[in-house]
């Protein structure tokens, strides 16, 4: 499971014109799924993104979480995470979660979040031609993969 994280002061989602989903401080969640993956695989994601102290604190300095700072999350599945560029010139998805896999893990992802933030987590649609507008602040993007733990 891969998730890019994007320290943001705005983010919305619009599907078809409409807005889906928005926030203002916070976290811009992209996440990848493979066949692979399983709740091991969320709960360390989860747990990551949660403390993960990428907000300033009164010195300027990132030493602050999401949750330290009362900050919200919003998560987009984004199956182009697990692109191969290694032959040719067009990406490959092999290693990308079919939708019956990706689908469930991916909710459940979303729940686990909630548990932890103790709020409610905004989301895209899975599997939607989506537009994602942000305004990264910092800009701060960090990529983490569950199976690079060590």
């Amino acid at each position: 499971m891969r998730i890019l994280v994007q320290r943001v002061s705005h983010a919305t989602v619009h599907i078809n014109g409409e807005k889906k989903s928005s926030i203002g401080r916070g976290l811009l969640l992209f996440l990848g799924i493979e066949e692979e993956d399983d709740y091991k695989d969320i709960a360390y994601l989860c747990r990551k993104v949660v403390q993960l102290r990428i907000f300033d604190d009164t010195n300027g300095v990132m030493n602050l979480s999401v949750s330290d700072i009362g900050g919200e999350l919003l998560v987009v599945s984004q199956f182009t995470l697990h692109a191969s560029t290694k032959k040719g010139n067009r990406p490959s998805y092999i290693r990308a979660a079919k939708p019956e896999t990706a689908m469930p893990l991916y909710e459940q992802f979303c729940k686990e979040l909630e548990q932890l933030l103790q709020k409610q987590v905004p989301t895209g649609q899975f599997g939607a031609d989506m537009q994602v507008e942000m305004i990264n602040d910092g800009p701060v993007t960090i990529w983490i993969d569950s199976k690079n733990r060590e």
